[in-house]
């Protein structure tokens, strides 16, 4: 037998070894145990012993998937994108933890949607440049470590979060601008020259009278009040909502607007109304006539997106078929323009008649009775229309018309064409009285829809406008996704959701929104463009999805806020489209 005479500290040396490995051991067991790994391998043997199935490494990933941790939030990202006019946007990108892995889920954008970053001059686009590199400060910077470990799918959580950082940074904005514009009053008053002495009165007449005379004898409009500037940087926020949207829904392995639904806590599908843009004529086409932005058609009730769609491009095939030719049925000439940033053809006309005789010849060529087949939306976008010197609408090139004269043209127009179902911002917000006027004269023939697709959907809502039945909203800069859920629950019926002419290319999740907030309709532009026919394919492919799931809800009348009246002389009633 060999001796150890002489090894003593080999001998020790192993000792220690078995004594640190059965330490590991005892640590490895203790860590298994706590963690209820042998009683899992257990279950999950003994239930694939009897399952056997083909795939047994795929049973048992699929397993042990269940009983990982919950996805987090690991970080943003923020990318400069082009949206579809070819302007930058802002994309944010989600980063989660999935099974220790750190993976993209999910990125989407949201367009700026407000004219205060369309600057002009020599100004031109740095207002833009400045709201597009503060938003992705906000999104790699304060936003990423406020929602590092958040649950992607506790959307009103992050919503919360997002909303107090946006409140803090708009504060600080509110005082920034105060402050400026008190540094410039008081440049503007030490260079202001003393005032004149008071002019001498003529002999029988009294200063001013002949000032007060000429003023009395234009009614005063009220003067317009201007909308609260938009945070420079607020289009992140309500980027990563709708990427944090978008993670959720894959992290829950369910469509987009099925997780919309289910954070609605709402369990029924229907597809909103497409409301397609047929015409564009108004400020920005070469003609005289600023009135009409869009004509747009709201189809018949009880028909499939598709059918809609087909129908819309008949109709778009027969509108440049007359405007190409020298003149209309009607005797009217017709002059086609560039398509518009809606996606529709522009026509080039000197009177809102114009544009409508049109629509109407083309759908009587086509069998359509306006009216009974299709009805028609008039975008009026007046609110742009303002000669403020003047205090008229310059409805038409060099023909002016105060806000009285307004309703009694809509009064006409709408009696001589009464496929005409809804006005959308026939009026400035400011002209309240011609509002009150205009519903009472068009009563519930037609509905009267204020368009607020510019503004962020997180601030206060405006005041209620007199006759109103509905708003026309964008998710733009601000806007988060909880913001539209509430706006849909405090508004069931009153809200029509818009695409944006300046999206981020590349998003069709605004199909999905709409199916998701249950809106009634959708406002998706004409029939040209590439991303608006994503937004138009989608919604036809959430329709047959439905449809095939069994769970499609089929509409048998217009919803609501266009839901209108009209009188069936022949049978002495009414009834409601």
């Amino acid at each position: 037998m060999a001796s150890n005479k002489g090894y003593p500290r080999c001998d020790v040396k192993v000792s220690e070894e078995e004594r640190d490995f059965n330490e590991m051991k005892n640590r490895a067991c203790e860590f298994y145990t706590r963690n209820k790994v042998p009683q899992q391998i257990e279950n999950v043997l003994n239930e694939m012993f009897f399952a056997k199935p083909d795939d047994i490494y795929g049973y048992l990933a699929n397993f042990f998937m269940k009983l990982s941790a919950p996805p987090r939030i690991s970080g943003l990202n923020g990318r400069e994108v082009y949206d579809s006019q070819g302007q930058l946007a802002v994309q944010a990108e989600v980063m989660c933890t999935i099974r220790n892995e750190q993976k993209l889920t999910s990125c989407a954008g949201v367009p700026a949607g407000n004219d205060q970053w369309r600057m002009q001059g020599p100004d031109l686009g740095k207002g833009r440049a400045h709201h597009i590199t503060t938003g992705l400060e906000w999104i790699k910077g304060p936003l990423s470590e406020l929602l590092k470990g958040c649950d992607p799918c506790d959307q009103t959580g992050v919503d919360n979060t997002l909303s107090d950082f946006f409140s803090a940074r708009h504060q600080e904005d509110k005082e920034t601008r105060r402050s400026q514009e008190e540094k410039n009053k008081e440049a503007e008053e030490e260079a202001l020259p003393p005032p004149p002495p008071p002019p001498v009165s003529s002999k029988g007449k009294k200063a001013g009278e002949t000032a007060t005379k000429g003023a009395s004898a234009e009614k005063l409009i009220p003067p317009c009040v201007p909308p609260e500037p938009e945070v420079p940087g607020s289009l992140a926020v309500g980027a990563v909502s709708l990427a944090v949207a978008k993670s959720g829904a894959l992290i829950r392995d369910v469509p987009l607007y099925k997780h919309i639904l289910a954070l609605r806590s709402q369990s029924e599908f229907r597809v909103p109304v497409p409301l397609v843009t047929l015409l564009s004529c108004g400020k920005s086409s070469p003609g005289k006539l600023n009135l009409l932005e869009e004509v747009i058609l709201i189809p018949r009730p009880g028909q499939r997106v598709a059918q809609v769609i087909s129908m819309a491009l008949q109709i778009h095939e027969e509108l440049m078929r007359i405007m190409n030719s020298s003149t209309s049925k009607a005797g009217q000439p017709t002059q086609a323009g560039p398509m518009s940033e809606a996606g529709a053809p522009v026509l080039v006309c000197e009177r809102p008649e114009q544009a409508l005789d049109l629509v109407v010849e083309a759908c009587g060529n086509l069998g359509l009775t306006p009216g009974e087949e299709i009805r028609l939306a008039l975008n009026c976008a007046a609110d742009r229309l303002m000669d403020y010197s003047k205090g008229k609408y310059e409805v038409i090139a060099g023909s002016l018309k105060s806000p009285d004269e307004l309703v009694d043209m809509y009064q006409a127009l709408l009696l001589k064409y009464p496929a005409v179902a809804a006005l959308i911002q026939p009026l400035r917000k400011e002209d309240v009285d011609q509002w009150e006027r205009l519903s009472s004269v068009i009563g519930a023939s037609c509905s009267l829809l204020c368009d607020m697709s510019g503004l962020s959907a997180s601030r206060a809502p405006p005041p209620a406008l007199p006759g109103v039945k509905g708003q026309v909203l964008q998710q733009v800069n601000g806007t988060k996704v909880s913001d539209l859920i509430r706006i849909m629950v405090e508004n069931p019926d009153a809200v029509i959701l818009s695409s944006s002419h300046s999206e981020p290319c590349g998003e069709d999740c605004l199909s999905d929104l709409a199916v998701g907030l249950g809106v009634a309709y959708v406002r998706l532009g004409g029939l040209q463009g590439g991303h608006r026919l994503a937004k138009y394919n989608r919604l036809i492919a959430i329709e047959e999805e439905l449809a095939q799931q069994g769970a499609l809800v089929s509409r048998t009348t217009l919803p609501a806020p266009l839901c209108v009246r009209v009188n069936i002389e022949d049978a002495g009633i009414s009834e409601e489209l």
